[in-house]
């Protein structure tokens, strides 16, 4: 090879690992009312997984949820307020994020249309924000302007009916609402009423139609808590909060249509009195499925084969009480477990041929820490 190619390819390398970012900032968001003033940062070091904390990035009443706009120029979390303004909702505030430090500098806030909003997310054009009312059991869709303000709702659903655990399904809780990439469909799942409820999604108008059909059912109590969509579009999953079990689906993104073709348990024993689920993610690879337990305090691991099927792993335990929720990094190679009522967070390091989970290091303080998101370079 000629020196003035192996210098253009010696410099291409270092370009490429100059690129490669070595740090990332990750945001909490937590329950307030205790030594929590709001939405904190931590600084991920990908080589070695150490945690850093650097402070808090923003004062806002219990954002229990987080959503960071396509473009990293925003972040938007739920307030999980019962009341607002003297009307019976929670709110949906506004940031504009500082990418280096992480601050968060409030935009606006607004009514999210119903009590106790648990959830958000943000469509892939960024132009609208999907909210689940838990509490109020609806869902919202807020417009989000150029500079980042949320405007009033283009959309608002309230759900109806009942399931058959009355202690908690006398009523509908929407407790999450995602889209796929496609943009096209928007899954709400309602613990309350044990479906998975799927609206047509304009995103032009960023209004809801209900799909035909509209919705699809789990087993009776289950309480389907969160979804996630297979990076494939051909397969999602939906973790069960009342059942302790995570349900695998067949996904026909044509024609919106979900189909179970498996239902899982969660624990590594089986039934166990006073656990209940609650974050269910996909590997960025595709290959494997995690959900997290509060009670026995673990992440459940799994295997997906082709046809979206899974296969267990493991349990590992998150290293504190009660796993509200967890992030995986967009490389795939960290999981950070968020333990609610210990008030840490956990790292563990990603198998990438398992999928196991290997705990590093000593858990970081975090006050009711109850959401994990990452800012992507």
């Amino acid at each position: 090879m000629r020196f003035r190619e192996v210098l253009l390819l010696g410099g291409l390398a270092f370009n490429l690992m100059a690129a490669t970012p070595d740090k990332m900032l990750v945001f909490i968001g937590t329950y307030t009312g205790g030594p929590s003033k709001g939405i904190y940062t931590y600084e991920l070091n990908l080589p070695d997984g150490h945690l850093r904390p650097t402070g808090l990035a923003a004062e806002t009443p219990s954002p229990s949820f987080l959503a960071i706009h396509p473009s990293k120029q925003f972040l938007f979390a739920v307030n999980e307020l019962d009341e607002y303004q003297g009307k019976r909702a929670g709110a949906v505030t506004g940031f504009r994020l500082d990418a280096k430090s992480g601050k968060l500098t409030q935009i606006n806030q607004v009514s999210s249309g119903g009590a106790a909003p648990c959830y958000i997310s943000i469509d892939k054009k960024g132009r609208f924000a999907l909210v689940a009312n838990y509490n109020g059991g609806s869902v919202t869709v807020l417009p989000i302007s150029q500079n980042g303000e949320l405007g009033a709702p283009s959309a608002f659903v309230q759900h109806t009916g009942s399931g058959v655990t009355k202690s908690r399904q006398a009523e509908p809780h929407a407790h999450s609402i995602n889209l796929y990439a496609a943009n096209r469909f928007a899954i709400a799942a309602d613990l309350g009423l044990d479906k998975l409820l799927v609206y047509r999604f304009d995103a032009e108008a960023g209004t809801l139609t209900p799909n035909t059909p509209p919705f699809t059912q789990v087993a009776a109590g289950s309480g389907p808590r969160h979804f996630a969509f297979h990076p494939n579009g051909q397969s999602a999953y939906a973790i069960n909060e009342l059942l302790s079990t995570l349900t695998a689906f067949s996904y026909d993104s044509a024609g919106g249509v979900l189909t179970g073709i498996q239902t899982m348990t969660t624990l590594p024993k089986g039934p166990e009195p006073g656990n209940s689920t609650a974050e269910v993610q996909v590997h960025p690879s595709g290959k494997f499925v995690y959900g997290s337990n509060r009670g026995n305090d673990s992440i459940a691991v799994y295997s997906v084969d082709p046809s979206g099927k899974l296969k267990y792993v493991e349990n590992e335990k998150t290293r504190g009480k009660t796993p509200r929720n967890f992030g995986i990094d967009p490389t795939g190679a960290w999981l950070i477990a968020a333990n609610q009522d210990s008030d840490t967070l956990a790292v563990f390091k990603i198998d990438p041929m398992t999928g196991a989970l290997t705990a590093v290091g000593d858990t970081i303080s975090a006050p009711k820490p109850v959401c994990v998101k990452f800012l992507a370079p």
